[in-house]
Order: C-alpha cells, then sequence, then structure tokens
C-alpha cells in the first residue's frame, strides 16, 4: 500500500529523499516518512517420512491446481508461529520440525512470501472449511498438480528448495 496522505495528521505527502531508499512519501507536518506497507504471508511444504508431501484443493484459489498450506502472518505472530498455526488450521496436524526455504515476492498479491518447509509423520488430515481436499503425494510427482512454475510462485520456488535439500533433480 502507498501512502498519498498523513495517517496522523491527514496532510498532502510530498515525495522527499531518504538516504538510500530513494524518494519516499513524507509528512513535512508530522516530519515522518511512510514508506509503502504489503503483506506478508508463509507457505509451508508439509512431507513425512514416506518422503510425500501434503497437497491441497481450494476452489476458491483453483480447481485445477494443487497448493500448499499458507496463510497471514497476524501481528504480534513471528513467521514460524505463523507456519505452525496455517498447518493446524488447515490440516489439522502438528509439525515436528520446521526450517527456513526462502523468500518470494508474489507480485500479484502485493506479498512477501515466507516459504518454510515442514516435517511431520504421516497421519490422516483434519480439514478446515478452507480446505476442500488434501493428499499425500509422493515427492516426486508433486510438480504435475502443483501450480505451473512461473515468476512470483512461492509454492514451486519452496518445492525446489525442498528437492534441493533432499538431493533430487
Amino acid at each position: 500500500m502507498r501512502y498519498y496522505y498523513c495517517p496522523k495528521c491527514g496532510n498532502k505527502l510530498i515525495e522527499k529523499q531518504a538516504g538510500d531508499d530513494g524518494k519516499v512519501p513524507y509528512c513535512n507536518n508530522c516530519q515522518k516518512y511512510w514508506f509503502d506497507l504489503f503483506t506478508t504471508c508463509v507457505i509451508v511444504l508439509v512431507y513425512n517420512e514416506l518422503n510425500e508431501i501434503a497437497l491441497l484443493r481450494q476452489s476458491y484459489l483453483s480447481d485445477k491446481y494443487d497448493v500448499f498450506v499458507s496463510g497471514y502472518i497476524k501481528a504480534g505472530e513471528s513467521a514460524e508461529e505463523t507456519a505452525r498455526r496455517e498447518v493446524k488450521e488447515e490440516l489439522g496436524i502438528d509439525i515436528e520440525r520446521l526450517e527456513f526455504a526462502k523468500t518470494v515476492w508474489f507480485d500479484k498479491g502485493h506479498s512477501l512470501m515466507l516459504g518454510f518447509i515442514a516435517y511431520t509423520k504421516k497421519q490422516e488430515f483434519i480439514l478446515s472449511n478452507e480446505v476442500d481436499l488434501a493428499r499425500w503425494v509422493k515427492d516426486i510427482d508433486v510438480y504435475k498438480t502443483l501450480f505451473p512454475d512461473c515468476e512470483g510462485n512461492a509454492a514451486f520456488a519452496t518445492y525446489k528448495e525442498y528437492l534441493k535439500k533432499k538431493n533430487i533433480k
């Protein structure tokens, strides 16, 4: 989100040089810079001891492609807490290990996606109302139904990190 008016006093902002950050919206009245805001989300690839990955289908996203668990970070919550909470909410399972994978800028959603790889023992899912179906899929077959690889696709970027960690080509 780009600021055009000061959220404190309501004055129209001007563009002012902010060191190495270039021109940034600035309030002369409050003498404060207002940097652009964006949402921050997590995306979590969950795998088990059989090298299977949890794939979800959420019709509000697509009726053709699968996704990984994802969600917005709430104020006061760490990215790791969000990852664990979202997996519990969407799949009804707890994860044993959580590793950071990488970040991806998702331009369409104006979001920074923080990718994680999570391990759990294989178990049945208890799905939230947000999830239409979920299933365990062999890791080497995930690419067949995952959203196709393209710029800004945090799921595929996280999947590639998983493949690197597992030495799968």
